[in-house]
């Protein structure tokens, strides 16, 4: 397969995922009976709610960070199901977020993240012998696994086979079923002509005698008989394949008929296969969102209908451990997807893919329809479009088109590099973020000016906005020039501890009102790149999704009190923040233990399981490295006490680690395990700390 092609199906079909995601997610809940959904939203054509910002889901979030076990420990071998159980470990906040924690023995991803957790390696933390049939035979099993499809394009096989390692961290029987069937799918859905090609493809990955392939063929007899009449052979699943045949909250198996369902009686319409699932009930976001993929893949970009398309508007939001991680742009997800696909079947990474290096924000709207998140203040002065009319070097750009603007008037066209609480409708599954760009950082934007009405041509100039307290910074303006592609690069300001949540470019008209201006202005190649230099001032943060922002915490009750952050815990408790990809670092907090013997900083945080953390415990001070089971590196004697504060600074340059406290270097130690990572606090025993405002110095890329 071409490769541009390759790219741009990955890109359709992890986005047909989210779109059925978010058609889906509103109606999961148990309430909304296949009647209910019926007869109060009738035949659905379109999105049942209109959320702000669509939060998290748990049927993204696996998909995402499961992956990264390919990043981690399998980068140039056959990934093994412990691989991607030490993903679970490293990118899950226990208890929050990622998937449903409904408990041991009733959420299956909660018990397989337990067992872990305590010393069972996968496969068997998954397995029908530790867990029971039932429980390992739930949804999970093919809910988490579309990005397994998408590496292998044409190559169901392979795609199977990574697929059912992965999903053996927390399943099993059935439920690997379920992974083999819908990641062949999505593997085929590249190379086959049409949806009953796929779907025979799909179930060669699957037994013949199996309870999934029974439940395949039953909805393939009705639907000869009866191709016209989705409703009937819904109530043919209900009679002989539902809920109160299968055990548990939410079994594969009748879920697995109306996945066939839904692209049978769909017949490779992406839109009504997504439509059809939803109407079906049971496990709404999950089904839509697997057959999603699949016909995202099959018909690639065109064949999902703006409508749809919209409102993602090619910005996701997770909730994994990683608040830098949590915020993903959509077109630069499918190109690391792809990558690794490239690199799975020893396949070179195309250069005009364009990759962004890690840690950094490069915006090309190469693909089409693509736009990065980008939006307007005011869409009556300009409206934002992808565009292939013109090009900075690659395929294509965002077309800004201003509408008659007169002098003195005003349009910002930007992105999210963070969000604060306000921005969602609801908190499905607790997402925690940071931002993705800090003072220090240069932006270079690529700006091409096609005028057809005025007199002068019209200006642009850097913009940016903080949040909570919804500053907005414009810079100098730059007057732009008819027919010329022009550079305006700037470096971001001190925010004086603020949180950056709006980036991008405040566009202006100098034609007086006698002739208005009218025209169309090309973005491309916006990037955000360099070192960050940078403060998070406490008295301008807040408490909010049940963390101090920007951190993400896992473990502990964090609170801001008297301008610091409070962190009180009974055990193992840290808070990440910053650039996932940081790599020299130096970050500097006052620390005031209150009472217990560990108050730490962190460096190169990469999860839960892996980063160096250095401060003060009992009667000394340590460096330390947890990987996936924590090694003191290095230890001093040295007199701290409760009540009173220190300044702590904690520095990684190549492999050496630096302990300052109060200006005096007291410890160093060098390791090369971890090359990049985030900031972050702690403590690994009970007590509490106050830990002031964090000054922080980061490398990126």
């Amino acid at each position: 397969m071409d490769s541009w092609k390759y790219l741009e199906r990955v890109y359709s079909g992890f986005l047909g995922m989210n779109i059925g995601i978010r058609l889906g997610a509103p109606v999961e809940s148990a309430v909304w009976t296949y009647e209910r959904i019926r007869d109060h939203y009738g035949d659905i054509r379109g999105y049942v709610k209109n959320y702000k910002k669509f939060a998290a889901d748990d049927d993204v979030n696996g998909p995402v960070y499961f992956l990264r076990a390919l990043r981690d420990d399998a980068k140039d071998r056959k990934v093994t199901p412990q691989d991607v159980a030490r993903a679970w470990l490293n990118y899950a906040r226990e208890g929050v977020g990622l998937y449903w924690w409904g408990g041991y023995g009733v959420s299956t991803e909660h018990t397989a993240y337990l067992n872990l957790k305590h010393g069972v390696e996968a496969p068997q933390s998954g397995s029908i012998r530790q867990n029971g049939k039932t429980l390992a035979e739930q949804i999970g099993g093919q809910i988490f696994i579309d990005t397994w499809g998408l590496l292998y394009p044409g190559d169901p096989k392979s795609a199977a086979d990574d697929a059912q390692a992965a999903a053996s961290v927390s399943h099993d029987g059935e439920g690997l079923n379920g992974a083999r069937f819908i990641a062949g799918c999505i593997a085929a859905a590249f190379t086959e002509p049409d949806i009953h090609g796929v779907l025979e493809k799909g179930k060669e990955q699957i037994p013949k005698d199996s309870v999934y392939m029974a439940v395949l063929r039953a909805v393939e007899e009705f639907h000869k008989k009866n191709p016209g009449d989705w409703r009937a052979c819904h109530q043919m699943l209900v009679d002989d394949w539902g809920y109160d045949r299968y055990p548990g909250v939410c079994h594969i198996i009748p879920n697995a008929g109306v996945c066939m369902l839904a692209m049978l009686y769909g017949n490779g319409d992406f839109a009504r296969t997504i439509e059809i699932a939803t109407m079906c009930s049971w496990d709404t976001d999950c089904n839509a969102g697997n057959v999603g993929t699949i016909l995202g893949v099959l018909n690639g970009i065109d064949g999902l209908p703006w409508h749809y398309r919209k409102p993602v508007n090619d910005s996701l939001i997770l909730s994994g451990i990683s608040g830098y991680l949590n915020i993903l742009d959509v077109p630069g997800y499918a190109k690391e997807v792809a990558a690794l696909g490239q690199l799975r079947r020893g396949e070179a990474v195309p250069e005009e893919w364009n990759l962004p290096r890690d840690g950094e924000l490069a915006f090309d709207f190469d693909i089409p329809g693509s736009t990065h998140g980008f939006e307007v203040s005011n869409d009556y002065f300009c409206t934002i479009s992808q565009t292939e009319e013109q090009a900075y070097r690659g395929k294509g750009s965002l077309k800004i088109l201003m509408d008659r603007m007169i002098k003195g008037q005003e349009c910002h066209v930007f992105f999210k590099p963070f969000y604060s609480r306000d921005a969602f409708s609801d908190e499905r599954y607790s997402p925690v973020l940071t931002p993705l760009c800090y003072s220090g950082q240069t932006v270079s934007v690529q700006l091409y000016l096609d005028q057809w009405e005025g007199w002068e041509e019209p200006s642009a100039a850097p913009y940016f906005r903080t949040a909570f307290d919804k500053k907005e910074q414009t810079g100098t303006f730059v007057k732009l020039e008819q027919g010329k592609w022009v550079n305006l690069t700037f470096t971001l300001p001190d925010t004086q501890g603020g949180l950056i949540d709006e980036l991008g470019i405040c566009v202006t008209a100098n034609t007086p009102s006698k002739s208005k201006t009218a025209g169309v202005i090309y973005l491309d190649e916006f990037r955000v790149f360099g070192p960050a230099r940078y403060t998070v001032s406490f008295g301008k943060q807040r408490r909010e999704f049940g963390t101090v922002t920007p951190f993400s915490t896992d473990h502990g009750c964090w609170e801001i009190v008297d301008g610091k952050l409070s962190v009180m815990r009974y055990g193992d408790t840290f808070g990440y923040a910053g650039n996932y990809y940081g790599k020299d670092t130096c970050v500097a907090a006052g620390v005031t233990p209150q009472n217990g013997d560990s108050h730490l900083l962190l460096v190169r945080a990469q999860g839960a399981m892996r980063f160096y953390g250095a401060g003060f415990e009992k009667d000394g001070v340590v460096i330390c490295k947890n990987d996936f089971g924590f090694r003191t590196l290095a230890r001093a004697d040295f007199s701290w006490e409760c009540g009173k504060e220190y300044r702590l600074e904690l520095e990684c340059r190549g492999k050496l680690l630096i302990l300052r406290v109060d200006g005096q270097e007291l410890l160093r130690a060098e390791d090369d395990a971890f090359s990049y990572g985030m900031y972050g606090c702690g403590s690994r025993e009970m007590g509490r700390t106050l830990f002031g405002d964090f000054e922080i110095m980061q490398e990126i890329g």
